[in-house]
């Protein structure tokens, strides 16, 4: 399966110019740990640059009473981004956000603009829902069987 197949198409942008209270606001107004910092290019296509989450704000910021004021986006986010594209496995997507110790990676196209995001929750859901399909085969096939034999 790719990443494409999974990947959530709403993903949460904001420039590494706006300020770090902004960015909470918007991953506090739409329910998300996380915005991708994107630069924009030819007027249109947004190329992901580096991501900032909720856990960054509070454990490099906060917790080091640093001045939220007095920074960028720029100035706090992860610049070692793992980006995916589109056409990759999911399972080599995995193995990437393992080896880089992420829970997110931004999901980009041939041309390298940003189309989605894939994080850990999409891919426990979708092991989720292939475990549940595995136990429905079970327990079908145990009902097929006895009503072959009863």
């Amino acid at each position: 399966m790719s990443v494409g197949e999974i990947c959530n198409r709403e993903v949460i942008i904001i420039d590494r110019d706006e300020n770090i209270t902004d960015a909470a606001r918007l991953m506090r107004k739409h329910h998300v740990g996380n915005v991708v910092v994107v630069k924009t290019e030819n007027g249109m296509t947004r190329i992901p640059v580096g991501i900032l989450t909720d856990r960054d704000i509070v454990i490099e910021l906060l917790a080091r009473d640093v001045d939220l004021d007095a920074l960028s986006v720029g100035d706090a986010m992860s610049y070692d981004l793992l980006s995916v594209t589109e056409e990759d496995d999911v399972l080599d997507a995995i193995k990437q956000m393992r080896k880089k110790g992420v829970r997110r990676a931004p999901v980009v196209n041939a041309d390298g603009a940003l189309v989605g995001i894939l994080t850990e929750d999409d891919m426990v859901e979708l092991l989720s829902e292939q475990l549940s399909d595995l136990v429905a085969l079970q327990k079908r096939e145990q009902q097929v069987e006895r009503e072959r034999h009863p």
